[in-house]
């Protein structure tokens, strides 16, 4: 009996984009890529920690999204950084546009993951951006609630 392929949970966050940003509402976009840049994500070769989502002509496309040249790859190797189409369904595009043009809104590019189907997916979140005092507010709880895990710790 052939054994079955044990698959890897692949999820490349933007762990600062939590600290910016207050998040709204969350898409699954799927992704447009080559087969030199699956592979590249596959090994976990990925870095969303520059990358940012623009529309253009109607059609949502991320930009600076770091995945590493695949090192078994031949001359027909991906650029690393080139623009990339995201693919979602026109109304959520068409309501997405809307919510940009307002102001303070915007959309960031905040997980990879591989889903299930073998699929690359990027995780985007419309967002607003937060201000200087939210930031403190956001470090004090997360010092906190260390604190109170390293008592529980303690105790047990």
């Amino acid at each position: 009996m052939a054994k079955e392929k044990q698959k890897q949970k692949i999820e490349i966050k933007n762990r600062r984009a939590s600290y910016e940003y207050h998040f709204e509402q969350e898409y699954e976009a799927g992704i447009m890529l080559t087969g030199t840049e699956i592979k590249s994500i596959r090994a976990g070769n990925a870095n969303l920690s520059d990358a940012y989502c623009i529309f253009e002509q109607g059609e949502l496309w991320v930009r600076n999204l770091y995945i590493a040249v695949y090192e078994l790859g031949t001359d027909n190797n991906h650029e690393p950084r080139r623009t990339r189409k995201l693919l979602l369904r026109k109304p959520e595009l068409r309501k997405m546009q809307r919510r940009v043009k307002e102001k303070g809104f915007t959309i960031v590019p905040y997980k990879l993951i591989i889903n299930d189907r073998s699929f690359a997916k990027l995780i985007i979140e419309l967002s607003s951006g937060k201000k200087s005092y939210d930031k403190r507010e956001t470090i004090k709880a997360r010092d906190d609630k260390r604190s109170l895990d390293r008592l529980k710790k303690i105790k047990l």
